[in-house]
């Protein structure tokens, strides 16, 4: 019988009555190995009611002892991390090196959750007027929502409900139907980590329970990440329905390449950046932008050969570079992308179509595939291809391929490799990007620092975890006091005055 994976709610495994099913492949074998439970309006007001009702009691309880529920949960993340390692791989396809990564980087967040009781501190000026004080406090917003793409089934949930909740929010987790078990398991842990029924719910489902997260007038904020059509969409109607929303979107990443760059350490970090994780995350590295022909050709030179190196593989065999994409539908799109480059007029140096791994033919496999003389009116370098696939867009001086990244419709993040600090640092400043690595391929910042994009890589004007996290699923509140002495004043207190 084929394993069912119903909705969280309240603490507990909750059937449902949509009778809307999805299926859930082993991308290893393109077998359905599972089904999971889509939920209609009634499910997601079903969690709500039980967020609702939980909210206010974990609001109460002071900062300290929720960290302690994510001093535990953190425990348990390190516990079970090699069967949560397996579990997400199962279904995503990476390989388990990067599902325990993927773990990591979520637990990473609830560390920084961990000191809740610091960073919700309010300010406090004593004397803004006679005998008159003034502080601020950090409140939660009530029932608060995230939604959650397929490629980080770990990570990005952690993100979102790790700071939420230690704020003092509940939490409803609608994560991608093509992955969802990591989502419920993760719930479990925060429930054995001594969270209380309500607080943390999960609801599975597709654009039904999408639109019904977005139109539900108990839902005060909407964390979403995932394409930038579907974020724009998610920050329209959020907002246009009274909701505080962030929402990540699609990306294309540039990687700089100075002539002074260490060619060999060059080569390594955009091989793993473009290929690692079949290239199915926002922040990889698909496009190369070496400046000048000189730089271009030593690069191909040392590149090419370190690409023909890498074998996919499936995800439990450690020496597998990657594993498969995680449908066979994402499987045609990067393949139908790599079509349109070569009629675009690119230079297809390698091509990744058509690999096949022996015993699993089956499979979502694509090899690697790298792409010359890419230019920018390409709608391949347009576009995020989200797949194995690197591309080589020649400059002939920084300013050309700083335009390149600061130009183009997405600016998630950016890379340059150079021994210059002068001109590193001139870049930095200046790209037009939200997320900068200098001779860092992949830039996503620290759990205490916050990730997000410019342009269509986001919506909203808050990042991701860490103070902007806070910042997000919080509100201010301002008090101005005083205590008067019991004698009548000569002056009434009153604003404005110039008194």
């Amino acid at each position: 019988m084929t394993r069912e994976i119903h909705h969280f709610i309240n603490g507990q495994t909750y059937k449902g009555n949509s009778g809307r099913w999805g299926d859930i492949f082993d991308p290893n074998s393109g077998e359905v190995q599972a089904r999971v439970q889509l939920a209609t309006e009634a499910e997601l007001a079903k969690a709500v009611e039980a967020a609702e009702a939980a909210q206010p009691a974990w609001a109460a309880v002071n900062p300290q002892r929720r960290a302690r529920v994510m001093f535990k949960f953190k425990q348990l993340l390190e516990d079970n991390m090699d069967e949560l390692a397996r579990l997400l791989a199962s279904e995503h396809g990476k390989v388990v090196a990067d599902a325990r990564g993927d773990v990591q980087r979520g637990l990473e967040v609830i560390e920084f959750a961990c000191g809740i009781p610091h960073v919700l501190k309010g300010e406090f000026t004593e004397g803004a007027g006679p005998g008159i004080d003034v502080y601020s406090m950090r409140q939660p917003l009530g029932v608060v929502a995230g939604i959650t793409p397929f490629n980080f089934p770990a990570m990005i949930p952690m993100w979102m409900f790790g700071v939420a909740i230690a704020c003092g929010n509940a939490f409803i987790l609608k994560p991608s139907e093509k992955d969802p078990s990591v989502p419920m398991r993760l719930a479990e842990l925060m429930q054995e980590a001594g969270l209380p029924d309500g607080v943390l719910n999960v609801v599975h489902g597709d654009k039904v329970a999408v639109d019904a997260i977005l139109t539900h007038p108990d839902i005060k904020a909407v964390s979403f990440v995932g394409s930038s059509d579907i974020a724009h969409h998610v920050y329209s109607t959020g907002t246009a329905n009274g909701k505080r929303v962030q929402a990540m979107g699609g990306a294309k990443n540039h990687g700089i390449i100075m002539p002074d760059a260490d060619l060999d350490q060059v080569v390594q970090d955009l091989v793993g950046s473009a290929y690692g994780s079949a290239g199915e995350r926002c922040m990889a590295l698909p496009v190369a932008v070496p400046v000048g022909d000189d730089t271009a050709d030593r690069l191909l030179q040392k590149l090419i050969p370190e690409i023909e190196k890498l074998k996919p593989g499936t995800s439990t065999d450690p020496d597998a570079a990657y594993g498969p994409v995680v449908s066979a539908a994402h499987r045609t799109k990067v393949e139908n992308y790599i079509q349109m480059g070569v009629d675009e007029g690119a230079e297809l140096l390698i091509d990744g179509r058509g690999f096949e791994l022996q015993g699993h033919e089956n499979g979502f496999f694509i090899g690697p595939s790298l792409f010359d003389h890419v230019t920018p009116t390409m709608k391949t370098y347009q576009e995020e291809i989200f797949g194995p696939v690197l591309q080589i867009v020649r400059s002939k001086d920084l300013e050309e391929a700083a335009q390149l990244a600061s130009d183009h419709q997405y600016g998630n993040g950016v890379a340059i490799f150079t021994r210059n600090g002068l001109a590193a640092r001139e870049f930095a400043s200046k790209v037009n990007v939200g997320m900068v690595g200098i001779n860092v391929p992949i830039p996503v910042p620290v759990a205490y620092h916050t990730f997000g994009g410019w342009k269509r890589s986001a919506f909203g004007d808050t990042n991701q975890h860490g103070p902007e996290g806070v910042k997000f699923f919080t509100k201010v509140k301002t008090v101005t006091q005083r205590w008067p002495s019991g004698e009548v004043s000569d002056q009434a207190f009153i604003i404005p005055t110039m008194q």
